[in-house]
This record gives C-alpha cells, sequence and structure tokens, in this order.
C-alpha cells in the first residue's frame, strides 16, 4: 500500500493538497472548447459554417486567424494515444491526403478571401514529420497561396515533432521552411515505460532534436510528458523529471493519462495491470510539480508549466492568454481554421468539425463540398459561459458583475445556481467569493476543471437521449 501523499506547498503559482485532490478528483471536460465536442451534432454542416463565416464577415470582424493542419499518418501505434490517427508504413498515402487537403485549403482560401491574414499556425497529428521535406514545402507553398502570413517577428507558426522520425538537420529545414515554434513528444524517458506503450524513444536521441532545434534559432521548444503510464512508478518517473529539467525547455505539457479502452482502441493493447494505482499517480502528479516549480517554471494551468520569460507566462501576467483546441494560446480569440480529416475549427459563433473517417473526407471533397460533419451554433449563453470559463482557467478569477448578460439580467441572478454549486467549493478552499468576484485559491488551481464545471449547463441539462457512456477523464 502507497503511503498518503502530504501537501507540498509551492508558491506563487500553485500548491498540491494530495487530500483535497483525492477528495475532489472526478470525470469531467477540459473545456478546450465550450460547448465540448461532445455536443456538436450533425445537423450542423457546411452550410452553417459558411453561414458564420459569412457572418463574421458582415460584422467587420477581421481579426487575424489561427490555422490548425492535421496530419493522420504514423508509422507506428503509440498504446496510450487518444488522437485520430492512420498506423501505415506505406508513405504513399500522404500522397493522396495531400491533394484532397489542397482542395480544402483552396476552398477555404476562397471563403476568407480579404481576412486571410494569418498570425498563428499549427501543424499537429499522428506525426506532421511523416511527410517529407518536398511534401511539407509544397503543403505550406499552397498554404500561403490562399493566405497571408505573418511576419516571423510576428506570428507563432508551430510544429508537433515526433522525436524519433527526424534528423537535426530536418530540425534546421523545419525552421528554414517558417516553422518558429516547436513541440516534442518525450512522454517518459524509462525504457522499460516506453516498452509496455510501444514507444521505443532513446534519450540521447531526443536530446539530439532538442539541442538542434536550439541551435537552429526556435523561439519557443516545448516537451509532453505524461503520468499514469504503465509500468511507471514513483521512483521511475523522477529520472525523466531530472533529465527534461536539465534540458530546459520552454514549456513543458504533463498530462494525466486517462485509460479509456472503451473509447479508443489502441489503450486496448496495454495491460491494466501494469497501470499504477491511483495514490500512485497522485504522488507522481506531486513530486512532478514539486520538481518544476523549484526548477522556477511557472504553471500556466490545466497541465501546463512554462518558464517566467516564454510568451505563456507573460501573457497570463498580462491578462492575454487565451485557451483553444490547441491549449493555451497567446491569441486571444483568433477565429481558427482547421483542416484536414477530424480537425475542428471555432470560427465566429460556431464550431465545426471535419469527416473523422478518410474515405468520408475524401468523399465529401470529390463533391466539391466542405468536409464538415457536424458541429454547433452557439447561442448567446453558450458565448457568455464561453468566456466565462475561459476566464477562469486562464486568468484564475472572474468578476461576473462586469459581464454583459443577456437580457441585462442581473449576474446574482442569472448565475444564481452556479454561485450556489460554488459555495461548497469556497468551503473547500478552492476559491473565494467576494460578492460576484471569484478568486482561485493556490490549491484550487489544480483543480480548475471542478469550478468550470459549476458553469457548464450541458453538464446539469439532462441529455434528451439518456444516460451515456462516459466520455471524459479524471480532473487530476
Amino acid at each position: 500500500m502507497n503511503k498518503p501523499a502530504s501537501v507540498i506547498k509551492i508558491t506563487p503559482s500553485v500548491e498540491f493538497d494530495a487530500a483535497l485532490v483525492r477528495k475532489l478528483n472526478q470525470m469531467g471536460p477540459r473545456y478546450t472548447s465550450y460547448p465540448t465536442a461532445d455536443r456538436f451534432a450533425g445537423d450542423f454542416g457546411a452550410e452553417q459554417y459558411q453561414h458564420a463565416v459569412g457572418q463574421v464577415r458582415a460584422a467587420g470582424q477581421l481579426a487575424d486567424l489561427s490555422l490548425y493542419i492535421h496530419i493522420p499518418f504514423c508509422e507506428s501505434l503509440c498504446y496510450y494515444c487518444a488522437c485520430n490517427k492512420i498506423i501505415t508504413q506505406d508513405h504513399g498515402k500522404a500522397v493522396e491526403y495531400l491533394d484532397y487537403l489542397r482542395r480544402e485549403i483552396a476552398m477555404q482560401g476562397q471563403l476568407f478571401a480579404g481576412m486571410n491574414r494569418v498570425e498563428q499556425l499549427h501543424f499537429g497529428g499522428g506525426t506532421p514529420t511523416y511527410l517529407s521535406d518536398e511534401q511539407m514545402d509544397g503543403l505550406l507553398a499552397d498554404l500561403r497561396e490562399w493566405f497571408d502570413f505573418a511576419s516571423d517577428e510576428e506570428g507563432e507558426f508551430s510544429i508537433e515533432v515526433d522525436p524519433r522520425t527526424v534528423s537535426p538537420a530536418r530540425i534546421a529545414r523545419l525552421r528554414a521552411q517558417g516553422f518558429n515554434r516547436i513541440s516534442l513528444g518525450i512522454q517518459d524517458f524509462d525504457p522499460v515505460v516506453q516498452q509496455a506503450v510501444n514507444r521505443v524513444q532513446p534519450y540521447e536521441q531526443t536530446m539530439e532534436v532538442l539541442l538542434a532545434a536550439r541551435a537552429s534559432g526556435f523561439r519557443s521548444i516545448s516537451v509532453d510528458l505524461i503520468y499514469g503510464l504503465p509500468k511507471q512508478t514513483l521512483a521511475s518517473i523522477a529520472p525523466t523529471m531530472d533529465k527534461v529539467i536539465a534540458a530546459r525547455p520552454d514549456r513543458i505539457a504533463l498530462y494525466n493519462y486517462a485509460h479509456l479502452p472503451h473509447l479508443f482502441k489502441a489503450q486496448r493493447l496495454i495491460v491494466a495491470e501494469d497501470l499504477p494505482d491511483a495514490e500512485t499517480k497522485l504522488q507522481m502528479l506531486g513530486l512532478c510539480i514539486a520538481r518544476l516549480t523549484e526548477a522556477g517554471y511557472v504553471y500556466i494551468g490545466m497541465d501546463h508549466f512554462a518558464l517566467p520569460e516564454d510568451d505563456l507566462a507573460r501573457s497570463q501576467r498580462e491578462g492575454e492568454l487565451h485557451r483553444n483546441f490547441q491549449g493555451y494560446s497567446t491569441h486571444a480569440d483568433a477565429p481558427m481554421v482547421a483542416l484536414g480529416v477530424s480537425a475542428i475549427s471555432a470560427v465566429g459563433r460556431s464550431y465545426s468539425q471535419n469527416e473523422k473517417v478518410l474515405s468520408h473526407y475524401y468523399e465529401r471533397l470529390d463533391k466539391g463540398e466542405l468536409p464538415v460533419a457536424r458541429g454547433i451554433a452557439l447561442s448567446d449563453d453558450d458565448l457568455l459561459r464561453r468566456s466565462v470559463i475561459g476566464q477562469l482557467m486562464c486568468d484564475f478569477e472572474l468578476d461576473l458583475g462586469a459581464l454583459a448578460l443577456p437580457g441585462g439580467v442581473p449576474a446574482d441572478v442569472y448565475f444564481a445556481a452556479e454561485l450556489e454549486r460554488l459555495l461548497p467549493l469556497a468551503e473547500q478552499g478552492l476559491l473565494s467569493i467576494d460578492g460576484l468576484r471569484l478568486t482561485v485559491s493556490m490549491r484550487g488551481r489544480l483543480l480548475i476543471r471542478n469550478i468550470c464545471m459549476v458553469f457548464d449547463h450541458y453538464l446539469h441539462a439532462p441529455r434528451p437521449e439518456g444516460p451515456s457512456p462516459t466520455r471524459y477523464s479524471k480532473t487530476i
């Protein structure tokens, strides 16, 4: 039996209270969007998406865009992965995919003509570096044909990289192609853990890539870690943290592994008996937070840490942080146009998701249609609650009285049920309530999802189709 973790106080950005986390940990959304993606419906399609873009144009809301490009292919399967991906070593499949992706780029480029300046670009996957240098050159040329990109100094152009798939020369080429931020998947350096999740990635290989990114002039280097993986122990994760901290990346994402094999087939390959128990995971989290904050990293929120001088930390200090489908962002409220299979856009008063099955994605484009499969048009209440949840997750404070409420209803009336639901959380020390001003405490920051769930109208309304299977991960 593991000995319970004690309270580890970390200032000024977060406080880890194991007993509180143990008590309040529950299933809940990650709020990369509000409403969350499980609320999207099939009656929202390409026509509704085009209408949403038209509303943005008519309103003159010509904010710079954020583009997301989804490359779904991977050469091998990581058992923990919950992403939309296609496992294949046949690189010819990328040729066909890029042909269809170019069609979608042209359709979206025409739709956004005259308001197509891009300040943020993110390549995700899958494995974006599955593409060859030449394929990446061609794809970027297609994007630049239809969209006007900000300068390297102004724009944030990022790419996710699997260090097993690139050489230092490839990293230098990515920088020359215009990427100025890079995210490296690590997860864990322990070889036993790597074997258990089918991702063997030597420390030396990863460090070679990280150092190459630094030498190539990338403005920001981020790494991804996961705690709670099979075969992982408190003793095994500590050396990984030491190595990561010594490498000094600008940002670190520390994710909780959510074992949901009923939703993600790949996770069925993980031996459930090899997973650490809940108490061990809690101790891992405490250790990681302690190591990172002692090393000078700032807790941004929702699994993310950054060095104080990084743009994320600066934006948070200045109240300019934003959250979207890629996590935390310095580009507040930029309309997100997402391209590729399964990609999710956020434009105006809407969210929309492309077809998730590759053959369906191709079929829609063959018909000359945008491949939107589902989505949601946002009501005034949705927009309000999106703002509330976003402010809480980014700023850890909120003045309900400063919000413009539909119909001019007083905030204490509009949010009467929510204020009532907040009281037990306030009594347990997650936040303070001063009239209509909410301030999340240091110990409440780790449980920010619990606080945000109070304001989620959909969670507190019955689903018309009845109960559904578990869709969410634990809040910690």
